[in-house]
């Protein structure tokens, strides 16, 4: 049996007062939310409580069980060392005391729509201060603004966030910039994409906190924004204390409970809902190639039947791919053969039956101009 249950929020800290007092206000949020648990918080470095001082406070309220979890967007050395490092010191100090450890926010499905919900907010408000009318999403571009690492996998779940954003919402065109350490830098990434044409920039920190590099980004947004005044910036908020924001951090409370911490399946479109993608939740989960599973014949005969049936129509006539290689490497044909399927099947639209019951679910963004309708210009 359990003991007395706390929950313990660990911030990073910063020199930034007011990046301090916005942790300290989601932590206390939490608390009022969270009323069956004692809720404390603490700060590695930087700032007051530390990590060991909210530890304390929670066992002096008798706490004799501790869910831990790091109040961050990311996994790095903080989330993964240095935090796991305080809290394993601290329950060897002290026989009796559980400490478990959460995970970090991550690419969360509710993380991404607080996320459009702060574009989105941003959006509204710059077309309601317009006079001659909206600006179209396709005349939009986003530009998603993360930490920036040294590690290239920490990057790309930024451009993962931005990516999501774009299709989910449907911009014109996306890009992902940094704030420091890597590249593109915030104000080279905003001059590039001043080149491109768009009517609207959003420029959009995916931080939680505020602090020096958010006031920069606007800075630099500010600058580009006085060299290329027939292109309207527009300047989201940070997330913050977003509800949903709030809603994540108690989810990955109960996720120790539960011992679910570790299964991805949060992102998938068929059971929650994925920004732009709510059409398709509770759709079931079934296999368009069915009838091909268990036919014998090898990969080549899978890839080549599955995707030929999958789309309803044989595309004999690409027969000509074949001739392309001489050197007997057949492999290559297939390739070949797979992606040309992908292009038409998609070219074609998905209207008609498709000779085994299943179709394909329309894709939101159908009109996007550089999308699968320019396809069918091009061909």
């Amino acid at each position: 049996m359990a003991g007395k249950l706390g929950v313990m929020i660990c911030g990073h800290g910063s020199r930034d007062q007011g990046a301090v007092d916005e942790f300290a206000a989601v932590s206390l949020q939490l608390r009022r939310r969270l009323p069956q648990y004692e809720v404390d918080y603490g700060y590695l470095e930087f700032a007051r409580p530390i990590i060991r001082d909210g530890l304390d406070r929670l066992r002096a309220k008798g706490v004799t069980e501790i869910l831990a979890i790091p109040g961050m967007l990311f996994a790095a050395g903080h989330a993964k060392n240095d935090i796991p490092s305080v809290l394993n010191t601290y329950q060897a100090q002290h026989p009796g005391l559980t400490i478990r450890y959460g995970r970090e926010l991550g690419i969360d499905v509710k993380m991404l729509r607080a996320a459009g919900e702060r574009v989105q907010e941003a959006v509204e408000i710059a077309d309601a201060r317009r006079e001659d009318g909206p600006i179209g999403r396709h005349e939009t571009m986003l530009v998603v603004v993360g930490r920036g690492a040294s590690d290239p996998d920490a990057n790309s779940n930024v451009a993962k966030v931005m990516r999501m954003l774009w299709e989910g919402m449907g911009f014109g065109w996306g890009e992902t910039a940094y704030s420091g350490v890597t590249f593109p830098l915030v104000e080279p990434a905003l001059e590039h994409a001043a080149k491109l044409g768009y009517r609207r920039i959003v420029v959009f920190p995916y931080f939680l906190f505020t602090g020096i590099l958010v006031d920069r980004i606007y800075d630099a947004t500010d600058a580009v924004a006085a060299r290329h005044p027939e292109i309207e910036f527009v300047k989201a908020r940070y997330l913050n204390d977003h509800p949903l924001v709030l809603e994540t951090l108690e989810d990955r409370i109960a996720e120790i409970l539960e011992g679910t911490g570790n299964m991805n399946c949060q992102m998938c479109k068929y059971r929650m809902q994925v920004l732009g993608f709510e059409a398709e939740v509770g759709l079931p989960q079934e296999s368009h190639h069915h009838h091909v599973e268990g036919i014998s014949g090898g990969p080549a005969h899978h890839r080549d039947h599955g995707h030929d049936h999958g789309h309803g129509h044989h595309h004999g006539d690409h027969g000509h791919h074949h001739h392309h290689h001489d050197d007997g490497h057949h492999h290559h044909d297939h390739d070949h053969g797979h992606s040309h399927e992908h292009e038409h099947g998609h070219d074609h639209g998905h209207g008609h039956g498709h000779g085994h019951g299943h179709h394909h679910h329309p894709y939101p963004h159908a009109d996007h101009p550089l999308g699968p309708k320019s396809l069918k210009k091009a061909g």
